[in-house]
């Protein structure tokens, strides 16, 4: 079984901690997917697995092998850049063979495989092509053909998609999706910023922020219960609505007072001892909806109207100072800058975060 172990795993620059101990277990066959915010780790974090960066401190096991020491080459693991790194002055069919041919396979089989990749990721009519002549989407492609080629345990993704235009990416990730069924058995991490992607791809998000992890689970476990404020606000676009609150009323379910004064009950257990903190209060855009009469959350004044078509976002001032609310309703409405409005939610699907920024309830 090729899974991939972490303990402990730090890394530090001089007297600089990027991370802080990541401990992390990744089965055979998992499409795991990093995500945080810019040098929260997740690429550092990949190179190490890759075997680019050296460990400071703690364990990685490859298939049960500890690979501290063991150099990229010897790990059985293929990565695919940002960048593409490709060959110029080398053929498609070149640059994919490339990796074989250094590690001395016969002509036939990397023939074999060559094609075998290329058909996968429809590349077949291009093998004789240099790089210059293809575009963004089918480069990256061959970035990712050159890697399967090679047969890894592991493959490992970089932002693979980020210097593509927005249909390209859509195009790709269809590309990347299709790979991970047919090659169900292999373990692929992949580190990105894009939303879609992680939501789409993974079976796994692992979360980071300052070179910790703040949570892991599957896509929508992270989006329907975040573990803290943090993964709240970062899973989801866009982010969580946040509102200062004060718990007035513990028990089997939570009543709070917003700030300014509305009462809201809550079907999240807390303990009497809360009774009276402060706490944060969270309801996403999409669980938002135009209140019929007093049974509302909040109200407040439009000061943006953006519509985009198949979604129309609100934004609505009036609730906390200088952060609006941001509600998110489906197609076209002919709400107006300016409008007065009152907003709902089912109770279920309302978070409630502690002074901490944990999550009650979890």
């Amino acid at each position: 079984m090729t899974g991939l172990t972490l303990k402990e795993i730090r890394k530090s620059y001089g007297s600089v901690d990027v991370l802080h101990g990541i401990d992390l277990e990744i089965n055979q066959g998992e499409f795991i997917v990093f995500v945080g915010p810019s040098g929260c780790g997740k690429s550092t974090l990949l190179r190490m697995i890759a075997g680019l960066e050296n460990i400071t401190g703690g364990e990685m096991y490859i298939d049960g092998q500890l690979v501290n020491d063991v150099p990229p080459s010897k790990r059985g693991i293929a990565m695919v850049f940002q960048s593409y790194a490709l060959y110029p002055h080398m053929t498609v069919f070149d640059n994919m063979a490339f990796g074989m041919k250094i590690a001395g396979e016969s002509k036939q089989e990397i023939d074999r495989r060559v094609r075998a990749a290329a058909e996968s990721l429809q590349l077949t009519n291009y093998l004789d092509r240099l790089p210059k002549a293809l575009s963004g989407g089918q480069r990256q492609r061959v970035a990712i053909g050159r890697a399967i080629c090679r047969d890894p345990k592991v493959f490992l993704f970089d932002e693979p998609l980020s210097n593509l235009d927005a249909a390209l990416r859509v195009a790709t990730r269809i590309e990347i999706a299709r790979l991970n069924e047919q090659m169900a058995d292999t373990t692929m991490i992949y580190v990105t910023h894009d939303q879609v992607e992680a939501m789409t791809l993974a079976d796994r998000i692992v979360v980071l922020s300052a070179g910790h992890i703040e949570q892991v689970g599957a896509p929508l476990e992270l989006y329907e219960r975040p573990a803290n404020l943090f993964v709240a606000k970062f899973i989801g676009s866009p982010a969580m609505n946040i509102i200062p609150s004060t718990i007035s009323d513990a028990g089997a379910a939570t009543t709070i007072t917003l700030k300014g004064g509305r009462s809201v009950t809550l079907d999240i257990p807390t303990a009497a001892s809360e009774k009276g903190k402060t706490a944060s209060f969270g309801v996403r855009p999409e669980d938002l909806q135009i209140a019929s009469g007093d049974d509302y959350i909040f109200e407040g004044e439009v000061s943006i109207v953006e519509a985009l078509g198949e979604v129309t976002l609100l934004y609505i001032e009036g609730l906390v100072p200088g952060e609006p609310i941001i509600v998110k309703l489906p197609g076209i409405t002919d709400t107006k800058k300016g409008q007065k409005m009152r907003f709902a939610a089912d109770r279920s699907k309302l978070h409630l975060f502690d002074a901490e920024g944990h999550t009650y309830g979890r």
